[in-house]
């Protein structure tokens, strides 16, 4: 019966990590059509795309055995946000191209070292350790992206920079994958899920509290998501000036 809930659980996380990955297609089909990055930062995608890439790694049967699942949905998210920093590379000004590029090239030589160190030097439960940590310290920093919104939630005492569907995947997807480590006793799995969980209630509790309500505004933005609400709010009120 365990073994069933783990692959359930597993499944879960697949479904709603992928709902994770595919937000940002809205921001990148405004890069496209504007042929244009504007504000957005590139950094997060580049920061994810190694989170990805390190717990694919990681759930592999010659690191971890049964944590395929994982594999799936995070080699899923790696071309995803491999194709995400691709196109941002191609529409990016040059000075913010040179830094995205110079980050991109950073990750994939980190990566490289882990995997080569891992399967060259390390063997068995040494193995396991060094890249279950490495994509537990980097699925914590992904999952910790959101905090500058919540502070600006917090600030502003309005719900308008932090979307509910995507707060409701976080926690939807850090729930299961936490119940997922829990069942497989894997705590490379549930320690970091288990934060992502936490972070993902108290966004919908932040939701709650401040739904409907009419804050302060914040004209500058803080990171990549809040500059395309600030953006789409920005043209929403110069139409109903016209």
């Amino acid at each position: 019966m365990a073994n069933v809930l783990h692959t359930v659980f597993g499944v879960f996380g697949n479904i709603f990590g992928l709902f994770l990955f595919l937000a940002p297609m809205i921001t990148f089909k405004r890069i496209i059509t504007k042929r244009s990055t504007e504000q957005f930062s590139g950094i997060p995608y580049v920061m994810t795309l190694l989170n990805c890439l390190l717990s694919t790694w990681y759930g592999l049967p010659f690191i971890s055995p049964n944590n395929i699942l994982v594999s799936i949905i995070n080699g899923t998210g790696a071309g995803l946000e491999l194709i995400y920093v691709i196109i941002f590379l191609i529409f990016a000004p040059k000075k913010e191209k040179a830094k995205v590029f110079g980050l991109f090239v950073f990750v994939v030589t980190f990566f490289s070292t882990i995997a080569l160190v891992s399967m060259l030097a390390l063997h068995g439960k040494k193995r396991k350790l060094l890249c279950g940590y490495a994509a537990m310290i980097f699925s914590i920093i992904m999952y910790g992206a959101p905090l500058s919104v919540m502070r600006m939630v917090i600030k502003t005492k309005s719900v308008e920079y932090m979307p509910f569907f995507l707060s409701l995947f976080v926690f939807l997807c850090g729930t299961s994958w936490f119940i997922y480590g829990l069942l497989g006793k894997d705590p490379f799995v549930y320690v970091n899920n288990g934060f992502g969980s936490a972070l993902g209630a108290a966004q919908l509790i932040l939701y709650a509290i401040y739904r409907g309500k009419q804050g302060e505004k914040v004209p500058i933005a803080e990171n990549g998501d809040l500059e395309m609400e600030a953006n789409e709010s920005s043209k929403k009120k110069q139409t109903h000036a016209v």
